[in-house]
Formats: C-alpha cells, sequence, structure tokens
C-alpha cells in the first residue's frame, strides 16, 4: 500500500482478514490509513498507543453563475440542489436509477419535489410534465454532462475513474460527495491529480449527521428552534469543518488536499478524546 507507514500496514491486513468481501469498507480504510501516515511520523506517540461553499471561496470564485450536475434525486440530492440554488447555481441535470433528466435551463426543483416526494414517481416523468426544454435518458452516465460542480448523492462507488476522466476533461473545478464513499479510489486520485477542488464525505455530508446532534440538543433543553435557528447552527458547524480540514492540510504539508485534511483531523479529534477520557 503506497504512502502508509509499515506500522499501519498490520492493522490493514487484520481489518481485510475481519472483513473479507467488504471492498467499499476496504476503499476506506486505504485512504484514511494513507492519511495516517503522516500523522504517526509527526506523533510517534499516537503508534506506541495503538490509535490510528469555502473550498470554491479559496479559489476566488463560489456557485454563482456555476453548472451543476447532482446524482440522485432522494433526501440528499433535493436538499443539495436546494442549497446550490439557494447560492446561485444552476441544476442542469439529476437522476435516479433508471436513467437521468437533462434541463439546460435549470431543473424545476419543486416539480422534483412532486415527482419524488408526493407523487413517489420516476425521474421519468420530470420530462414528461415539464413538457420542453428537457429531455429523459435512460440509463448511461449522468457524469458525461459537462458541468463546474458535480455532487455525487445517490449511491457508493457510482463515480468510477472513467467518470472522473471525462469530468476532469469537461472542465468540473469542484466536487463534493453527498452519498458515502460515491467516488472510487481511482476516481479520487484523478479528481487530485487535476487540481479539483474534492470535498470527501466525512466532510461534505456531515451535515445530516450535525443536524441530528442539533435536534438532540433541542430535546435535552426542551427547547424549539426555528428553522433559520437551526440553519445558521449548522451553517458554523460546518464552515468549522472546512476550517480544520484546510488547517490540517497546511500543518502536514498537503495545502487543499481536503481527503487528508478531513481524515487527519477527524482521528486527532477521536484520539484526543479517547485519551482525555481515560480509555487508552
Amino acid at each position: 500500500m503506497t504512502r502508509t507507514d509499515e506500522k499501519l500496514e498490520p492493522i490493514l491486513a487484520e481489518v481485510m482478514r475481519r472483513n473479507a468481501g467488504e471492498a467499499e469498507f476496504h476503499q476506506a480504510m486505504h485512504e484514511v490509513l494513507e492519511s495516517l501516515s503522516r500523522v504517526i511520523a509527526k506523533h510517534p506517540d499516537y503508534a506506541d498507543d495503538a490509535l490510528i461553499e469555502r473550498m470554491l471561496a479559496t479559489k476566488g470564485t463560489s456557485f454563482d453563475g456555476k453548472r451543476a450536475v447532482v446524482s440522485g434525486s432522494g433526501n440528499v440530492a433535493i436538499y443539495t440542489m436546494e442549497k446550490i440554488i439557494a447560492s446561485g447555481g444552476t441544476i442542469v441535470v439529476c437522476s435516479d436509477s433508471s436513467g437521468y433528466v437533462v434541463d439546460e435551463t435549470g431543473i424545476d426543483l419543486d416539480l422534483v419535489k412532486e415527482i419524488k416526494e408526493v407523487r413517489r414517481e420516476r425521474i421519468a416523468e420530470y420530462a414528461r410534465l415539464k413538457d420542453t426544454g428537457s429531455h429523459y435518458i435512460e440509463g448511461g452516465s449522468i457524469w458525461d454532462m459537462p458541468c463546474n460542480v458535480a455532487m455525487p448523492s445517490a449511491t457508493q462507488n457510482e463515480l468510477t475513474g472513467k467518470d472522473a476522466k471525462t469530468l476532469v476533461e469537461n472542465g468540473v473545478i469542484a466536487l463534493g460527495e453527498g452519498a458515502n464513499m460515491p467516488s472510487t479510489r481511482e476516481a479520487v486520485r484523478l479528481f487530485q491529480e487535476a487540481g479539483v477542488l474534492f470535498a470527501p464525505g466525512k466532510a461534505a455530508n456531515a451535515g445530516g449527521v450535525a443536524t441530528s446532534a442539533l435536534e438532540m440538543q433541542q430535546n435535552a433543553s426542551r427547547d424549539s428552534w426555528t428553522f433559520e435557528q437551526t440553519e445558521e447552527r449548522l451553517a458554523t458547524i460546518m464552515r468549522d469543518i472546512y476550517d480544520r480540514c484546510a488547517d490540517t492540510t497546511e500543518e502536514y504539508g498537503s495545502p487543499g488536499d481536503y481527503v487528508l485534511g478531513a481524515n487527519i483531523a477527524g482521528f486527532m479529534r477521536v484520539a484526543e478524546a479517547m485519551r482525555a477520557l481515560g480509555v487508552i
């Protein structure tokens, strides 16, 4: 395994032995351990203890005026689209497991919600109901569509190395993972080599878990917040996650590598909490 400290090799081997046949889990472990090799180099005591919208702003740009492709049309995809539209972006494609719909004038999100949340129908209905300006493509790859921003929000390993190559050739500048591990390892590598701003799922889709924590906080305090109050708190959490990832990439000598930043920042937080609680 490349770029991984020799002390971490036995851990990966044991994980693969205990979880044989779980390719997605192996992929996640490879990614995390490759990042943690830098932690081991900088903090060898961890090995001894047996522990193992901002992205765009860094390039002086934003969602405003950008073409975005969002895979899926479930909760994650729908509310990803809602945020992009609110930030000035235009969604030109969305999908479900049967195919995808293209609307160069901008996806009508209210119509998508009507089809998916009320009627419970396939995304193909969008083109029929919209009538003009859109068309449906059965099967195929949603990632063939040129875009500035890609948001894989459907399922794991949906975006392959071939898809990544196509997106890069078509000018994608940023990608945020909405689903859990939607990009294969090859795809991640190609995006990073091409200088695409890449937000890994463990950071980019942390908002769902964060919202659950905010709900627990309200319940514990017997309080009730407005939507705007919850939204403001969530925005603060997501900004903090970005700042931690970005600061970590600088600290470990890989500015802009948000995969490494998210892996190491998450590890350090858990490691220090375990030490503070006397778990190890």
